[in-house]
């Protein structure tokens, strides 16, 4: 983390301006705390679970008026952080070391870290609010088209997937880019509003100040992807070839003249499924929702009333991808999907009813402010836990009711893809992180050309010719989750490692080869006794050696993934 000198002087002034914590007993403090937060409460809850309504109708309808609304809600929220004298009452509590009581003081760091990056100008924030739902709803509401006919996203996974002409797939690409175009202007417009509102606050620029406010420590951060490039590059590197010669046999082509349209997914982020057996077919005609639902229930998990609430189908003004959604902090949980009977629409409903889980299973005698997961990345890394298991083939078996002939035929090349997805997520990944920092370092450079350098660097994909387009931009999370990506990989490690304790200290077993973690309440009983129901009781670090016995480590992934040959 650097600040700069601003943050200093601030401090000064906002300890100057709150001397009772240092003269207050303990009890006193710890009063005053209470009363401080029964407040905020009080005046936030209401506020966050209309906001929430607002963005479901709008992501489930499209239509403006509900993005309008969620926009003047979230300003309104974020108006309840910005007294700079609350803050500095925090922040003198904070550092009185009066607090005794740690779920007390839990609170008060969650609030100091809010309060911290909303003490920015009013006008910038409904600016920053404004602009924000702006793009969200441009890119909410965008239909791209492939030969003038509006398509949808799961018709462009469709024929990225399928389609075996060249030209076809290359307007598929083309087309699940246009978006980035069409919002780039105003997507960079609030990057700079960021930008300017972190070092309003003392930051050198806004992925500093995101990095910080949750927790987290950017050269940690910096450390952990260079080890994961050392790790994943030259096993990611003999997987392409061979994936680049199964492709390019296919294609009728070199493996020299593969395109990126080539690749099955609009990033190259998911594993092209080439190998013997299509993992597609293998879930043709399959419930995706009643798969699911089986599932869940049989691991102690029941989702049926998230099931109830959520919305699974592709239609006209919905937005296209998936999610994970709280209504509010008492229950309402659901989930977003389009849902199709393939393997990615299988690992895409397992892995956000993972989340949806989390949520659901908060201990609800916890305060209202720590019913949240731990971090983010913690709740991925149940997400992803959970998404693995679409190419877990004794999974498959369970619970697609397989003969073990199909099972046996499957376990040759399921291991490969979910080995092969682990790793090319890590590259991916690598794309993401190190672009978004570079993008809040620098916004004014040549963002096009600098997106297709790293993808060349880590993926290793060639740029198409011409001049670079702004096609980087339709990946939303550069405006709905900014400074949020390196999580993804952080909660793959955490996935790892949930992994390793489950098979080793939870279910006694020597290893998890072969295991399909079906209609074992155990699994699931873990998961809400250690993980779930404390939610942001504890630190996300406090929180993992609490229900792994050790801090947060890459080994176990690199155990379960990487080649040791």
């Amino acid at each position: 983390m650097r600040y700069v000198s601003l943050i200093g002087a601030l401090c000064l002034v906002w300890l100057s301006g709150c001397p009772e914590a240092h003269t207050q007993s303990t009890e006193q403090t710890e009063h005053a705390v209470q009363s401080f937060i029964r407040d905020h409460v009080a005046k936030l809850q209401p506020l966050a679970d209309q906001a929430a309504l607002a963005y479901w109708e709008g992501a489930t309808t499209g239509r403006p008026e509900a993005f309008d609304s969620r926009s003047a809600l979230e300003l309104r929220i974020s108006q309840l952080y910005t007294d700079p004298n609350q803050f500095a009452r925090l922040k003198s509590w904070r550092d009185s070391g009066r607090i005794s009581d740690p779920v007390l003081k839990r609170q008060v760091d969650k609030l100091y870290y809010a309060f911290l990056k909303s003490q920015i100008p009013q006008d910038l924030m409904q600016r920053m609010v404004t602009l924000d739902t702006r793009v969200q709803e441009t890119f909410n509401n965008y239909r791209p088209k492939i030969r003038g006919a509006a398509v949808t996203m799961s018709d462009i996974y469709t024929a990225l997937t399928s389609e075996p002409n060249g030209l076809e797939r290359e307007l598929a690409w083309q087309a699940s880019k246009e978006v980035g175009d069409v919002i780039i202007n105003d997507l960079l417009a609030l990057v700079r509003l960021r930008n300017e509102a972190a070092r309003s606050v003392g930051f050198d620029n806004y992925y500093t100040l995101s990095v910080t406010c949750s927790e987290q420590d950017a050269a940690q951060i910096e450390m952990i992807f260079d080890e994961l490039d050392r790790l994943t590059e030259e096993p990611f590197v003999a997987m392409k070839a061979e994936l680049d010669a199964i492709l390019a046999q296919g294609y009728g082509l070199e493996p020299e003249a593969l395109m990126p349209w080539h690749y099955h997914d609009p990033f190259f982020q998911r594993t092209p499924l080439v190998y013997d057996l299509d993992l597609d077919a293998v879930y043709a005609g399959a419930d995706i929702r009643d798969l699911c639902q089986r599932y869940y229930r049989g691991v102690d998990l029941p989702i049926d009333d998230i099931l109830k609430r959520s919305d699974l189908h592709d239609r006209e003004g919905k937005y296209p991808h998936a999610f994970s959604f709280e209504g509010d902090r008492d229950g309402d949980v659901r989930v977003l999907c389009n849902l199709q009977s393939t393997e990615r629409w299988a690992e895409t409903a397992l892995h956000e009813l993972g989340h949806a889980v989390y949520s659901k299973y908060h201990d609800r005698a916890e305060p209202w402010l720590l019913r949240e997961p731990a971090h983010a990345f913690a709740t991925e890394a149940v997400a992803m836990f959970f998404g693995r298991l679409s190419r877990n083939a004794a999974w498959m078996q369970t619970m697609l009711g397989l003969s073990d002939e199909k099972t046996h035929d499957i376990v040759q090349v399921s291991g490969k893809y979910l080995q092969f997805q682990q790793i090319l997520f890590a590259r991916w990944a690598l794309v993401m992180v190190h672009f978004e920092k570079q993008l809040y370092a620098d916004p004014e450079q040549d963002l096009n050309t600098l997106w297709w350098d790293l993808v060349e660097k880590y993926q290793k994909l060639h740029r198409p010719p011409g001049p670079a387009n702004a096609g980087w931009a339709s990946k939303l999370h550069f405006t709905s989750a900014p400074c949020y990506y390196h999580n993804y990989m952080l909660g793959e490690l955490l996935a790892s490692q949930f992994y390793h304790h489950i098979v080793t200290d939870v279910l006694k077993l020597p290893s998890g080869e072969a295991l399909s973690l079906c209609d074992d309440p155990r699994a699931g009983q873990y998961f809400q006794s250690q993980v779930f129901a404390p939610g942001a009781r504890y630190t996300w670090n406090d929180m993992i050696e609490r229900a792994t016995g050790e801090p947060l480590t890459a080994q176990y992934f690199v155990d379960q993934f990487i080649p040791n040959d």
